[in-house]
């Protein structure tokens, strides 16, 4: 006879456990502690078996019912319902230790250390850093279970900060995270990836920098006569001469750099494209290279932490440098000796696109172009960085007239 919700209610605990059957291997064991317990008889290879189905009346009736219909049907499928439901209780474990934090933590590991796309140091802490700023929204949540309204939401508390670029690059950085667990077979989907038009658009700000003929040499006299610290002031006149980016410059080892031959290779890991990048050095690069050396020794960093020799410059000093110079920083910034050279070197005329592309180290999609480029342009790099250390030279001391047509300095 089937049971009744009556019939299991009113059983009473005895000295030994015994079992009340329902039908097709349901039954309920009645424990003496008085404690009832679903189970469920079947046989899988030849072999009798028991599956717990939960307790009564946490379990009720109907629902232990519905579970051992639910078993049978992994029977008829040739499935042992023990077997998937161990599998089923270790993949909800391994679901909830895999939380946001966790998953991201491990995709950082990976970029850090991800062949020719690594995360240079500084891009991976910053990228690191904002990843934690969500520990305490969806950090702790296990990842499956987060839906696109927590991932919003949690973006939009740096958003309401006013950190509207920080808030763009961080929904990016979680969606890669995302679409790593994807990857890796512990997420179906990316949930952020409807979500790129929800956040305001950041204004576009350009770095600062002196692009006028006529007010280079006004900078290069400034830069000269800083009265700060004397590291500062070398990394301000090198600047302009490399024009590398600003970590790259801070960075610098003298080991990378041969003053002998007029060569400085930077590591591929200190590069936004991860490739290595050769600069050629001009005679005045290689002065004011042999100047510091004189003083710092030829080991270690070339513009080392006023506070130890072990780190490089901090990244704030040369802006800084440039403030107390008295430019703003919409005026000119440490990166603006890109956009100075980049602006007075493509408007001369005398050097080609690619050759001035390959100075400034900006990417090359096609990888046989790239090669190409390393190729064809290296002498003229070569000729084109002391045309612009000379360039720099007759700017400083005041000229009008500027070696190529329709410039003029003030």
């Amino acid at each position: 006879m089937p049971l009744t919700d009556i019939a299991i209610r009113s059983a009473k605990p005895r000295q030994k456990a015994y079992k009340l059957f329902d039908m097709q291997g349901l039954f309920v064991l009645v424990q003496p502690s008085g404690g009832k317990l679903w189970r469920l008889k079947y046989r899988f290879g030849g072999v009798e078996k028991k599956l717990s189905l939960g307790t009564y009346p946490q379990v009720s009736l109907r629902d232990a019912r519905k579970k051992r219909d639910d078993a049978r049907d992994l029977l008829a499928d040739g499935k042992d319902p023990s077997f998937e439901k161990q599998r089923e209780k270790l993949r909800a474990h391994t679901l909830a230790e895999n939380t946001f934090t966790s998953i991201a933590n491990e995709y950082c590991s990976k970029r850090r250390r991800d062949g020719d796309r690594a995360w240079a140091p500084a891009t991976a802490m910053r990228c690191e850093y904002l990843l934690s700023l969500l520990d305490s929204s969806i950090g702790k949540m296990p990842i499956h279970e987060i839906e696109p309204i927590d991932a919003l939401a949690a973006i939009r508390k740096i958003e309401k900060r006013g950190k509207l670029e920080s808030a763009r690059r961080t929904l990016q950085l979680a969606s890669a995270v995302f679409r790593y667990a994807v990857a890796t077979a512990r997420l179906r989907s990316d949930p952020t990836r409807d979500l790129r038009g929800a956040l305001t658009t950041p204004t576009v700000t350009h770095y600062g920098a002196v692009t006028d003929a006529s007010e280079v040499g006004e900078l290069l006299r400034s830069i000269d006569g800083y009265e700060g610290q004397g590291m500062t002031k070398w990394a301000l006149q090198l600047a302009p001469h490399v024009f590398v980016r600003p970590g790259e410059l801070r960075h610098a080892r003298w080991d990378e750099i041969d003053l002998e031959t007029g060569l400085w290779t930077i590591p591929a890991e200190k590069m936004k494209m991860r490739k290595p990048h050769h600069v050629p050095l001009s005679r005045q690069s290689i002065a004011i290279l042999q100047e510091i050396r004189s003083i710092t020794g030829s080991s270690g960093y070339v513009f080392p932490s006023m506070r130890s020799r072990t780190r490089p410059m901090s990244e704030n000093t040369l802006n800084a440098a440039l403030r107390r110079l008295g430019y703003a920083s919409n005026e000119m910034t440490a990166h603006g000796f890109r956009a100075m050279a980049s602006t007075l070197l493509n408007e001369s005329g005398k050097w080609s696109p690619d050759a001035i592309e390959r100075a400034l180290a900006h990417g090359d999609g096609d990888k046989v172009r790239a090669a190409y480029h390393r190729g064809t342009h290296w002498k003229e790099r070569v000729a084109m960085a002391q045309w612009w250390s000379d360039l720099l030279d007759t700017l400083r001391s005041g000229a009008t007239i500027l070696p190529f047509p329709g410039m003029m300095a003030g």
